[in-house]
């Protein structure tokens, strides 16, 4: 199949005058609902869209039945509190968590009906900074080839040519067809980014947010949206301010045609920070999506040579990061798949006593309650 190659915006600029910068939908957590692998009590457990195997990282020691329980997703239950050390105790890790949580049908917002992001922070309650980390359970894959689930969870490959547009359900403009495109936290083909915005419901809540971004060289990096002083929805927006927007001020720089990768941004987490001053313990915010605003770094066009046809190289490295991104994954759910089974599920001690006797204890016991 001929392959679409790449320009470089910038020189296309040049004629055009004006950026041309397009909208896109990274994550909406509405798209996360549980619709598959369900538990022995027949309920979902995972979302399908966004269900990763990790037992292909588990080795042969695993009967068949342990790695068909070796799934996740990106259902909002998943979805994990990171505190620092300043905010961590007992208390605060146990309580602090993310769950999905529905608004009302009657509500005034588009979303109505729908499931949103919930998160619940245990902050310290004495004077100190602190900060919490809202993180997906594993680093989003960036390279995950685009495929089909069944109820199971278990993937499969998409035929040779089928249409994949229908699964761009937040109709990005840059979508290439890869699995957590469309609104599930990745973002192809994205230059200088102009803004960001969160949908968010505030609680009157002092602190501030940052939203994470990791771009496609590793690097992560934090942008501040402002403070959840508010209540109700509302669009909390970042603007770039080193953002350039007229051309002849730029610094124009042209890139080799091929073989580049094409550059992305996926979403890392949220950042909730909490100023010594502020109010102490906890904390509840509600999340919708997020959204940017950014130049392409690419433009497209069909040339008269199938290069990655030809020569192979973006696939070669593509498919490269993709088994290291799945490697590092699946060995951390490994572990953590490992850390449940070892979990004690027992509620109370069994009883050395029989309970027919008549105990003094038990007797004591019968006296006091008669009298009462």
């Amino acid at each position: 199949m001929k392959k679409t190659l790449s320009l470089i915006a910038a020189a296309m600029l040049l004629v055009g005058g004006v950026a041309f910068a397009e909208e896109a939908m990274l994550i909406d957590f509405t798209q996360l609902e549980k619709d598959a692998v369900a538990n022995e009590e027949g309920q979902q457990t995972q979302n399908g869209r966004t269900t990763i195997d990790f037992s292909v990282s588990a080795g042969a020691t695993f009967t068949s039945q342990q790695k068909s329980l070796m799934k996740t997703s990106l259902a909002l239950t998943e979805w994990e509190v990171k505190l620092n050390s300043s905010a961590k105790n007992v208390a605060s890790l146990a309580d602090s968590q993310v769950v999905a949580a529905p608004v009302k049908g009657t509500a005034d917002v588009p979303f109505a009906g729908k499931e949103v992001m919930g998160v619940r922070v245990v902050f310290p309650t004495w004077n100190s900074n602190a900060n919490a980390l809202i993180v997906p359970p594993f680093d989003i894959p960036a390279y995950e080839p685009l495929s089909s689930v069944d109820a199971d969870g278990n993937r499969t490959k998409l035929a040779e040519g089928e249409d994949t547009s229908a699964y761009n359900v937040a109709n990005n403009p840059s979508y290439e067809g890869t699995l957590f495109e469309g609104g599930f936290g990745v973002v192809k083909n994205v230059g200088t980014i102009k803004s960001i915005s969160v949908t968010t419901m505030g609680m009157n809540f002092p602190h501030g947010l940052y939203v994470h971004l990791t771009d496609n060289d590793g690097i992560d990096r934090r942008y501040f949206m402002g403070y959840l002083g508010f209540d109700g929805w509302k669009t909390l927006t970042w603007n770039n301010p080193q953002y350039i927007a007229e051309i002849r001020n730029r610094e124009i720089r042209v890139y080799p045609i091929y073989p580049r990768g094409t550059p992305f941004v996926k979403f890392s987490g949220f950042e909730i920070t909490r100023d010594a001053s502020h109010i102490g313990g906890d904390f509840i915010g509600y999340f919708k999506d997020v959204k940017i605003i950014y130049d392409k770094a690419l433009l497209t066009s069909d040339r008269d040579i199938a290069d990655e046809d030809l020569w192979g190289i973006i696939t070669k490295k593509e498919t490269a990061r993709q088994a290291a991104e799945m490697a590092k994954f699946g060995n951390k759910q490994v572990n953590r798949y490992l850390e449940k089974a070892k979990l004690a599920t027992e509620t109370e001690f069994t009883s050395s006593l029989n309970p027919d006797s008549d105990s003094n204890a038990q007797k004591n016991a019968g006296q006091a309650a008669d009298a009462k």
